[in-house]
């Protein structure tokens, strides 16, 4: 009868057999034995993702799942599957000694029975069974939890956790005066207890955006949180990029007033007295208070000045340097109050409208200076002799407006002229202007306008070159005899502008031009100058 050889390779050698052989065979599976029980191997599993299959080597020393302990080794670059067959049984101490980042699975080579992974992360020792049941289809691979060391911590004079301390629902017990160490065995934390404690603080940390807090919470319904520091100490609150700051909610929490640092560019250290007297309330730079006997001697105001609802009645802007001033005088009976502007010899007083607000006296407006309009109405202009535009006047329906207009043709620059002798208030500027006109055809192509100017004043040439024209587009609106106004155009510069002068002007259809595409008679009816003054009145 041949012998036979058990899962993990043993020979078992039959009655009558082997006659000559035994002590050979015999010391064969000794040394087997001793190997399976005490045996070590380091195996390469390198490489990406794959499977390295250990082997029991019948009656040999040869098989690599014939070991005690296995080390694997190797750099894998993919997550790697090592196998045993199925019918071994037997415990494995493994180690984890591969490089990269990927997994290491220990399992029977076929089955769905249970397994064991090294993590990406793990490159520890494991103690597995091999247990090669229930059977040999589906055998599982199970995780022993094997204490080792010392069966009790006080045994330790200096022990050290392998990982994270789970007190499973149990309390570290702190003596009185003693604590928490830090690595240099200096205190860090010291616990003072108290006999019959019954208040305590509370820890609670916090997810992202929220901040962890500290809580007094106990048996009582009101609790105090004291925070002592010692001798002349003081607490502080430290800054990080922004000055240090204490905030204190309402009652429930859903309103915060801060307390806070002067910034480091301050540079003040300083003391803050709160006020003595009756429990009272603290005025601030922005809140609504009113102040009852309070001198105020020679306040600085900052920027506005409200009545008792809280609302702006005179806002404050601050002038660098600043030598000129208002000056308020009240006044007895019969006398009105004055206003007066003070500080320089000569000095304006500014009053200034917001938007399109007007300066009023009572209820009438107030003329100032600034931007105005005048109209040029097509029937004050003149052609030029050279390249005139049309005169004509455009019956729409029989007693209704007739438009009197320049017609400027589609396909040749023509020009008109008109003059205006501009009032002395003008700031002599440059001026801008829109055109009031009317399609011919329901074309809705681009219309160029454009302008240029010179002023004249006694004793001057009128035989001198405008300034430079400025353009304006406009499309055509579609609809023949629609009324269109053009956007206001850009800066026109005249030649020499003056006061007194008189002001020559020559408007044209830039009809030469690639970009007007208006393929019909533009009927300019005249257009509106933009002017801008700088005193009151002409005088």
């Amino acid at each position: 009868m041949a012998s036979t050889y058990t899962p993990l390779g043993v020979e078992l050698m039959a009655t009558g057999e082997n006659a000559g052989t035994w002590g050979t065979k015999t010391n064969a599976n000794l040394n087997l034995v001793s190997q399976l029980t005490g045996g070590f191997a380091q195996v390469s599993i390198a490489g990406g993702a794959g499977t390295t299959a250990l082997d029991i080597d019948d009656g040999a020393l040869t098989g690599t799942a014939q070991q005690r302990m296995i080390e694997f080794t190797g750099s894998i670059t993919g997550n790697r599957i090592v196998t045993i067959p199925n019918d071994v049984e037997t415990f494995y101490i493994l180690r984890n000694s591969t490089s990269g980042a990927y997994t290491v699975q220990f399992k029977y080579a076929t089955g769905s029975g249970s397994t064991f992974t090294f993590s990406t992360t793990d490159k520890g020792d494991k103690i597995l069974f091999a247990s090669a049941s229930p059977d040999a289809t589906n055998p599982n691979i199970l995780s022993l939890a094997i204490g080792t060391g010392i069966s009790d911590v006080v045994d330790d004079t200096s022990p050290q956790l392998g990982g994270n301390l789970d007190t499973n629902d149990f309390n570290i017990a702190f003596d009185d005066a003693h604590g928490i160490i830090d690595e240099n065995g200096n205190e860090q934390i010291i616990f003072q207890t108290t006999g019959s404690a019954v208040n305590q603080l509370d820890v609670t940390n916090a997810a992202t955006g929220n901040p962890p807090k500290v809580s007094a919470t106990g048996g009582d319904s009101n609790i105090d949180l004291d925070l002592e520091a010692k001798g002349t100490g003081h607490l502080t609150v430290r800054g990080n990029t922004n000055p240090g700051a204490i905030q204190l909610n309402c009652e429930s929490n859903s309103h915060g007033q801060q307390i806070k640092s002067q910034p480091h560019s301050a540079s003040v250290t300083n003391v803050m007295l709160l006020p003595a007297g009756a429990d009272s309330t603290l005025v601030s730079l922005v809140s609504t208070d009113t102040l009852t006997n309070k001198t105020l001697t020679s306040p600085a105001i900052g920027t506005k000045i409200s009545d008792t609802n809280g609302n702006e009645l005179i806002n404050l802007t601050a002038t660098s340097s600043a030598v000129n001033e208002f000056t308020l005088a009240n006044a007895a009976t019969g006398n009105g109050p004055i206003l007066s502007a003070t500080g320089e010899t000569n000095v304006d007083i500014n009053l200034n409208p917001k938007g399109t607000g007007t300066l009023k006296s009572g209820s009438n407006a107030v003329k100032i200076a600034g931007k105005e309009t005048m109209w040029v109405p097509a029937a004050a202009m003149y052609g030029p002799t050279t390249n005139p535009a049309d005169a004509e006047q455009i019956e729409t329906t029989a007693l209704r407006p007739d438009m009197k207009v320049f017609d400027f043709d589609a396909s040749t620059d023509q020009y008109t002229q008109f003059t205006v002798a501009m009032p002395k208030s003008w700031n002599e500027g440059t001026i801008t202007y829109q055109v009031y006109w009317s399609p011919s055809t329901t074309n809705t192509g681009n219309c160029i306008f454009r302008l240029q100017g010179l002023s004249r004043v006694d004793n001057e040439s009128i035989d001198t070159a405008y300034g430079s024209f400025t353009d304006v587009t406009d499309a055509g609106i579609g609809t023949v005899e629609d009324q269109q106004v053009s956007a206001e155009s850009g800066a026109v510069t005249l030649t020499t502008p003056a006061a007194d002068a008189l002001s020559y002007f020559q408007f044209a259809r830039r009809a030469s031009n690639g970009g007007d595409t208006f393929t019909g008679e533009a009927r300019v009816l005249g257009i509106k100058i933009f002017f801008t003054t700088d005193a009151a009145n002409d005088a």
